[in-house]
C-alpha cells in the first residue's frame, strides 16, 4: 500500500507539522501610526534585549514616554538604556523608527512597513538590511537584500541600521539532528524527501519518471492531495524567454 504524500499528511493536522504557540511569547510589531508620530517626536528607552526561539534575530523591547510597550527586532550596537525615538522629527541614528520619506538616500535600515502602519513586514531576518536608494514624489525606492528595487510609500516606517544576530547565520551546523531541532522549534517538517527519489508507487514523480521522461508536471487546482504535486494550475512552466 503507497504511503501518504507530505501535503497528505499535513492535511491531517499533526503536531509534525504544526508550530506551537507557546514558544511564540513576544509579538514583533511597531506602535500605532498615529498623530504623535506623524506630527512630532516620541522617546523610549531599551529596557531588555532578548532572544526568541522562533526568530533568528535578537528583540528589543522598548518602552516610550507615554506608557506604550514595543517589541521590534533589534538593530547592531544596541543595547539596553538607550534611547529610541519614532516620528517623522527623529534623528536618522541607529535604533530609530522614522519615515521613508524623512530618511536620506543610502541609508541602510530594516524592518520596512509595505503599508503605512501596517508594523513592519519585511527585512527582518538577522544581519539582513535595505537601502534607500531614491525618492520620487510621495514614493521611495528601496533596494531589498534580494537586490531587487521597491517602491513604497514615503509614509511606510522603517528602522534605522542592521538587524542584530548576523553571526547566527555563520556558526555551524555540525549534525542533522541539531538542524532538525531548529527547524522543529518552528514547526517546519525536516529532513524533506524529493518526490523523483522515492518509489513509483509512493509518489507521481517516483521511479526516476522526472529524469527518463518529459512528463508534464502542470496539475488542475481540483485534483485531490494524492495527485496534487508538480505545479499547481500553473499558466506556463519553464523559464521566460529574453526579449
Amino acid at each position: 500500500m503507497p504511503k501518504r504524500l507530505r501535503q497528505q499528511k499535513r492535511g491531517k493536522g499533526t503536531s509534525v507539522y504544526s508550530a506551537p504557540d507557546f514558544k511564540y511569547k513576544y509579538v514583533s510589531k511597531y506602535r500605532t501610526y498615529d498623530d504623535i508620530e506623524k506630527n512630532g517626536i516620541l522617546k523610549g528607552k531599551v529596557i531588555d534585549i532578548v532572544n526568541d526561539i522562533v526568530r533568528s534575530c535578537p528583540l528589543m523591547i522598548v518602552k516610550f514616554e507615554n506608557g506604550d510597550e514595543i517589541t521590534v527586532p533589534a538593530p547592531y550596537y544596541i543595547k539596553v538604556g538607550d534611547e529610541i525615538q519614532c516620528g517623522k522629527d527623529a534623528a536618522v541614528s541607529v535604533g530609530n523608527i522614522i519615515p521613508l520619506k524623512n530618511i536620506p538616500p543610502g541609508t541602510d535600515i530594516y524592518n520596512i512597513e509595505l503599508n503605512p502602519g501596517d508594523c513592519g513586514k519585511v527585512v527582518r531576518s538577522a544581519g539582513s538590511s535595505a537601502k534607500i536608494i531614491s525618492h520620487e514624489g510621495n514614493k521611495t525606492i528601496v533596494r531589498l537584500p534580494s537586490k531587487q528595487f521597491k517602491s513604497l510609500s514615503s509614509d511606510c516606517r522603517a528602522t534605522i541600521g542592521v538587524a542584530a544576530g548576523f553571526g547566527k547565520l555563520l556558526k555551524p551546523i555540525a549534525k542533522a539532528g541539531k538542524h532538525y531541532h531548529m527547524l522543529r522549534s518552528r514547526g517546519i517538517y525536516w529532513p524533506h524527501v524529493c518526490g523523483a527519489a522515492m518509489n513509483r508507487v509512493n509518489h507521481p514523480f517516483g521511479g526516476k519518471r522526472r529524469s527518463t521522461q518529459k512528463k508534464d508536471k502542470t496539475r488542475s487546482r481540483r485534483l485531490p492531495p494524492g495527485k496534487k504535486v508538480g505545479s499547481i494550475a500553473a499558466r506556463r512552466t519553464g523559464y521566460a524567454k529574453k526579449r
